[in-house]
């Protein structure tokens, strides 16, 4: 997953350099007047290479004072902007908007990633009160109407009209949101909407901070060692220390995924504690206790569609998916819809074949054979997977050791295809002791990044995976990308290897695709650079980067057993390769009923939001078609944290659309050579350097030289044969 931040920090700067030539205003001044008056350690850039953020220099008492003094400078700069008494141009307005923040955007890029992945309850207190600051601030910028009849004015101008490229791109974007977010509406309307956003923004914090601790709270104990059975003596002695670090010594916990599959329920024999960890994720925030998220899904649910109602759109996500590739929400359904007859098959056939598998199992020394149930599905599939494909999960993890897979696969592909090489930095500093650092050089020698890697799971640490940039890239500004990945690789016993399963390896994989897009950003202006694109674009670089995990000569490179030292045998490879499309039913079907459901919420009108969300999940999860009631979706409605806080509302759907065009686009790479640097060349040149400065459909086409085809991923999903 992409977190995608404000734009990147930058000097503050004002007065007339800002401001585009036009002479500093009373706001102007008045964000000196405060830049000057805030002394803590964002008051200027950072010291370190690239402006990377110094933890060291920070303590919880100063993220409040430099937040609020970053709103009330960004404030004034955009004031300062509106009132400027000459003619609107886009030099003096589209330009100067985004030069401004920038003391805000300094501060508020460390401070959300540590929000997420090591917050505290300090941080915590803070992110709540700021919350609503920052949505106060977001409209009192785009529904100023001072400053959008500024912008109105460049983009119906001549001057607008003629201009091209980035800049003809920022004018239309800029514009665009300000339409977007309410410009367009009558004074008592943005009054209206102005609470609906402040409301909106303290539920999403809520209930990201609620899910955070709920995750960790529910972790299921068990009593004895023979629970666990199954599971490696690391993975045991793991779970005995993070019983005894939450105060039960002489028991075991497993933390829980963010996820409703859970890791360990492919390996635990011990069918009753497959049911207890499976009721404690899927029951995680919905058991009417402190956690319980349900009265927040209703009330964010129902303000949003209010909110789409009040802005004129049928509903919440005709709303958000003004800007996407993908233009409706009846096109997304429509694509999805496509996958169903053929998945819902594959689901059908599969069960019975663990069916068959659950009952010789519960009959094996005469005792009562076993129906089926959804904590089944993974432990059975994984049997029948041995079975089939003589391929054991314990066989594969000893060759994926994290750190030997970020350095020898994941830079290894970057520097054979990209010509990309990476030193680590133990002289930047990191906020906690397990992550690395790393400057990045380009294929000339030049330094081109900072990249920091976050891969274990915390108690503090929001479930997932993603990419941030501390510092976007931007000529505008003077600024080179700073960027992390973070995991939530289960954190290895002392002493012991962190393994890791390919599933993990594959989200290596894929963040770092997040990484090289913010790279590799090569944009004048912030808001288009790198990674901000749609969401049904984003997430495209990161799939398409998956497919380098399985190259031969990649996979070689960093496949080696932690023991030995010995690389992967060839006939392990080809195991992994045959079981490819087994148990789809699962991997695309949860995925698929999640993207499914998440459209389904945001179509509501603000009186169908209003019923109770598990009612509304069975009937939305009954009208996709497929098996939900054995393969629940990958997130169930109450801690669905991306439809709710990260951005993804009526966008999970992307996962899959951009699959389709990541199966694509690799199809495009073989038939053209495969791995080579020329065709990383062309890949940097066509869409992963590109940002925004182009309409994300002419991206794709510079890249294959055709519109995304549905075929190679339903080939590579085992969902059709493959044309011969």
């Amino acid at each position: 997953m992409k977190t995608r931040l404000m734009a990147a920090a930058a000097p503050l700067v004002l007065g007339a350099a800002l401001l585009g030539g036009f002479s500093v205003t009373a706001h102007a001044k008045t964000a000196e007047k405060i830049a000057a008056t805030y002394s803590g350690p964002f008051a200027k850039p950072s010291t370190l290479p690239f402006h990377a953020p110094d933890f060291t220099q920070y303590k919880d008492a100063d993220w409040q004072p430099a937040i609020e003094a970053g709103i009330a400078a960004k404030r004034a700069e955009i004031k300062a902007i509106a009132a400027n008494k000459a003619k609107p141009s886009f030099e003096n307005t589209i330009v100067a908007m985004e030069r401004a923040g920038t003391l805000y955007d300094r501060a508020y890029n460390v401070f959300s990633q540590l929000t997420s992945a090591n917050t505290s309850d300090a941080l915590d207190a803070i992110d709540t009160a700021m919350s609503p600051k920052i949505s106060a601030l977001n409209d009192d910028i785009y529904l100023d109407d001072a400053l959008f009849a500024r912008v109105k004015a460049v983009h119906d101008s001549a001057e607008g009209k003629a201009l091209t490229g980035e800049d003809a791109m920022l004018l239309a974007t800029t514009y665009d949101k300000f339409v977007h977010r309410g410009a367009l509406l009558s004074a008592a309307q943005k009054v209206e909407l102005k609470a609906m956003n402040l409301e909106i923004a303290k539920l999403e914090t809520a209930f990201s901070q609620k899910l955070t601790t709920a995750t960790a709270a529910k972790a299921p104990i068990f009593d004895s060692a023979a629970q666990l059975d199954g599971l490696s003596q690391a993975e045991i002695a793991a779970a005995a220390k993070l019983a005894a670090d939450k105060g039960h010594a002489g028991k075991f916990m497993l933390a829980l995924d963010n996820t409703t599959q859970q890791a360990a329920l492919t390996s635990l024999n011990n069918r009753a504690s497959r049911k207890i960890l499976w009721d404690a994720s899927v029951n995680r925030t919905s058991g009417g206790d402190a956690y319980d998220t349900t009265a927040m899904v209703t009330q964010i649910a129902t303000l949003r569609a209010k909110k789409a109602r009040l802005v004129g759109a049928p509903d919440f996500a005709t709303y958000q998916m003004y800007d996407r590739m993908v233009k409706t929400p009846a096109k997304a359904m429509e694509f999805m819809k496509g996958f169903v007859p053929a998945l819902r098959a594959t689901q059908d056939r599969e069960a019975a074949l663990l069916e068959a598998a659950a009952k010789a199992d519960g009959g094996k020394s005469g005792g009562q054979a076993i129906k089926l149930e959804p904590w089944d599905w993974s432990y059975y599939a994984e049997k029948v997977r041995k079975a089939k494909y003589d391929l054991d999960e314990n066989q594969i993890k000893p060759y994926f050791e994290v750190w030997r897979t970020l350095e020898d696969g994941v830079f290894y592909a970057a520097n054979k295809t990209y010509g990309l090489t990476f030193k680590r930095r133990t002289d930047l500093p990191v906020y906690h002791p397990t992550m690395r650092a790393y400057e990045v050089f380009d294929a000339d020698g030049s330094s081109l990044a900072i990249f920091y890697y976050d891969p274990f799971a915390r108690s503090n640490k929001r479930g997932g995976a993603w990419m941030n940039n501390f510092v976007e890239q931007s000529y505008l500004l003077g600024e080179k990308p700073v960027v992390s990945n973070t995991l939530n690789i289960a954190p290895p016993a002392e002493g012991q290897p962190a393994l890791v399963s390919f599933d993990n390896v594959e989200t290596m994989f894929h963040e770092f695709g997040h990484a090289l897009h913010g790279f590799f950003a090569s944009q004048k202006y912030p808001s288009l650079s790198g990674t901000n694109t749609a969401r049904d674009f984003v997430e495209f670089p990161s799939q398409f980067n998956e497919n380098f995990a399985t190259i031969p000569e990649v996979l070689n490179h960093y496949a080696k057993h932690y023991q030995t030292g010995a690389a992967i045998p060839p006939e392990l490879i080809a195991k992994i390769e045959a079981a490819k499309t087994f148990n789809q039913g699962l991997g695309l079907g949860e995925t698929l009923s999640a993207a499914m459901l998440d459209i389904q919420w945001h179509q509501l009108s603000p009186e169908e939001a209003a019923q109770p969300p598990m009612a509304f999940e069975a009937k939305a999860l009954a009208a996709t078609g497929l098996n939900t009631d054995m393969i629940p979706p990958r997130y169930k409605t109450p801690y669905f944290r991306h439809i709710w806080d990260n951005g993804y509302a009526s966008g999970y759907y992307s996962y899959i659309w951009t699959e389709m065009l990541a199966h694509d686009g690799w199809d495009w790479v073989v038939k053209h050579g495969g791995m080579t640097r020329a065709n990383g060349d062309h890949i940097r040149k066509t869409f992963l350097g590109q940002g925004h400065t182009k309409d994300f459909a002419e991206l794709y086409r510079d890249f294959t030289g055709h519109d995304p085809e549905v075929q190679p991923m339903v080939e590579a999903r085992g969902l059709a044969p493959k044309a011969k």
